[in-house]
């Protein structure tokens, strides 16, 4: 089994910047993707960014030029750096991960940690 721990959430004010991390133990395999969503009140859980095996980085539009996302494969741990927070920021946000390990691929989320932007 694989565990994803979540951290660095929290209430900030409009302009300010937060920085999530992710980490992942257990039976790991080779990770593939690690990403992050959100979900606001009331609407669905939607994509904010990911990362591949690679480097490789795709953000949604909405957050693209104030959230960076990063990978640090020695610690299985994904990073999200959120600045010039907007109060639309709001929303649990959820760690993906996506493993194969051995002739199978997994896909696990962590337990979500509130990010709230307001004044």
């Amino acid at each position: 089994q694989v565990q994803l721990v979540e951290s660095g959430g929290g209430l900030v004010q409009p302009g300010g910047s937060l920085r999530l991390s992710c980490a992942a133990s257990g039976s790991i395999g080779n990770i593939n993707y690690m990403g992050w969503y959100r979900q606001g009140a009331g609407k669905q859980r939607g994509v904010v960014a990911v990362i591949g095996s690679g480097g490789s980085t795709n953000y949604v539009d909405s957050v693209k030029g104030r959230f960076t996302i990063s990978r640090d494969n020695a610690k299985n741990t994904v990073y999200l750096q959120m600045n010039s927070l907007k109060p639309e920021d709001t929303a649990v946000y959820y760690c993906n991960v996506g493993l194969t390990r051995g002739p199978y691929n997994y896909d696990y989320w962590g337990q979500g940690t509130q990010v709230t932007v307001s004044s």
